[in-house]
């Protein structure tokens, strides 16, 4: 073997893989898939009534326009944007970036809620309520239940942002941060389904 070919073939140094983990609190995610259980049952049982009254189900939906429900759903997704923004931020200890797209988060958050009331502010003054008829008594129920979710996630990201003052986020102490990230993840993630099966597909 040519004294070439024995440079090449000379023992690199090996390369650190990291460990695979998971992000955040293993409790939240407990808390997120028990959650992502709840709303998958009412899913199913809208599925199963939508299916049982197909007239109904269309009539009510004729009344939901497209425009907020569009304009929330890119907020969501621009919200859970600024909380990958934030871990990375945290990651490389560039803590008044970090802080920012945790505010910006909530700024996009805000933004939902308000839309979200307003519509849901235009249906009471309709008349409409749970007794309304089936489908009204879904679409409050999963729209109001939802809603309550992107308010805890406001919380939780609010105390994420007051706890980061002290620097106690940075490189291999992301757990707070990636335990936010991931509940705001899942909020979008249930409300991309509702939108899709409330709004979209009739």
């Amino acid at each position: 073997m040519s004294e070439q070919s024995l440079e090449l073939t000379e023992v690199q140094p090996a390369r650190h893989v990291p460990e695979p983990h998971i992000p955040g609190d293993l409790a939240m995610w407990f808390f997120i898939l028990a959650e992502l259980a709840v709303f998958g049952v009412f899913f199913l049982v809208y599925g199963v009534y939508r299916r049982q009254q197909p007239a109904l189900f269309a009539e009510g939906q004729s009344h939901l326009a497209l425009l907020l429900p569009t304009l929330n759903t890119l907020l969501l997704i621009a919200g859970s944007a600024c909380m990958v923004a934030a871990v990375k931020r945290f990651a490389e200890d560039r803590q008044h970036a970090a802080r920012r797209a945790l505010l910006l988060a909530m700024a996009f958050g805000s933004g939902f809620l308000l839309c979200k009331l307003y519509e849901l502010v235009g249906k009471f003054r309709a008349g409409i309520s749970l007794s309304s008829n089936d489908f009204w008594m879904f679409y409050l129920s999963l729209t109001v239940f939802h809603f309550l979710h992107v308010v805890l996630g406001m919380v939780i990201v609010a105390a994420v942002w007051w706890m980061a003052r002290d620097g106690r986020y940075g490189p291999g102490r992301l757990d707070g941060v990636e335990t936010a990230a991931a509940y705001w993840h899942m909020v979008d993630l249930v409300w991309l389904v509702l939108f899709a099966l409330v709004y979209v597909a009739r």
